[in-house]
């Protein structure tokens, strides 16, 4: 048997209910370095000075891109269903910066 072939088998995930509600978040700063990606998600709030983050995932290069290319393809379909998501309008609005030290990339 291939341990590397998980073609036939099921992974069994388990939702917490404390989990299961999640956490909004309209802002994600992404920092990496050589062995891994930080992805810190904040909720910012109108009219308040300071965010708070709410939820920090750590994970490795392969899986930030693992990541990457499966928000792509899911970005894709829900585009198909709902037209496209425009981002240009949204440009204007972003009165924060983005780098807040270290290697930053945009969310």
């Amino acid at each position: 048997m291939n341990p590397n072939n998980n073609e036939g088998q099921q992974m069994e995930i388990e939702l917490p209910e404390d989990m299961a509600e999640g956490t909004y978040s309209n802002l994600a700063i992404i920092t990496h370095s050589n062995a891994e990606f930080v992805i810190d998600f904040v909720r910012m709030m109108p009219g308040v000075p300071k965010a708070r983050v709410k939820s920090r995932i750590i994970m490795s290069p392969l899986h930030a891109k693992r990541l990457l290319l499966a928000l792509g393809d899911n970005i894709a379909r829900f585009e198909e269903v709902f037209g496209e998501i425009d981002i240009q309008e949204m440009q204007g609005d972003m009165g924060f910066p983005l780098n807040f030290g270290g290697q930053t990339g945009q969310a």
